[in-house]
């Protein structure tokens, strides 16, 4: 079972969405090591390394397992945009979840890890819960602009773990 631990920063701030969450799932192998492959997408930093959209991600707190805090700033759809991350559940190598906060949009990251032989099998979730004044009209504006962004975070993730 995942620990989790709040530490006190934005991104411990209870969820505050109400238009309903937005996911985007997939799974793929890498020819990677799981405990590898854990320790390089567990440092949330590295982001910059496999994430599309991140400009820049800094630790701003913790020693980079539970309870560690990022600030992350991203671009998507031309905008730039940061968010406060913590690591919220770090299960080696099994198990991770960062989730980030901007204002009242909360994006959840939950990476899930399985050994197959000397490879591993990533399961890949991001949720993202909006805000009730445009949340209804988040899945009709930003379901393919997410869709695509989540296709392009697999390439990019099997680029940096070859």
């Amino acid at each position: 079972m995942p620990r989790r631990y709040d530490l006190d920063c934005r991104a411990d701030q209870p969820r505050r969405a109400y238009g309903g969450p937005m996911d985007v799932e997939r799974s793929f192998v890498v020819d990677r090591p799981v405990e590898e492959v854990f320790d390089f997408l567990g440092d949330f930093e590295n982001t910059e390394a496999w994430d599309p959209g991140t400009v820049e991600t800094r630790r701003i707190s913790g020693d980079g397992g539970l309870g560690t805090c990022y600030r992350n700033v991203s671009t998507f759809m031309g905008r730039t945009v940061e968010l406060e991350y913590e690591t919220i559940a770090y299960d080696r190598p099994t198990h991770f979840v960062c989730r980030g906060v901007n204002g009242k949009t909360v994006a959840t990251d939950h990476l899930t890890f399985t050994r197959d032989g000397e490879r591993t099998l990533i399961h890949y979730r991001a949720v993202f819960d909006f805000p009730r004044s445009w949340g209804w009209i988040a899945g009709l504006v930003l379901r393919r602009p997410v869709e695509k962004l989540a296709d392009e975070t697999i390439e990019q993730i099997q680029r940096a773990l070859t």
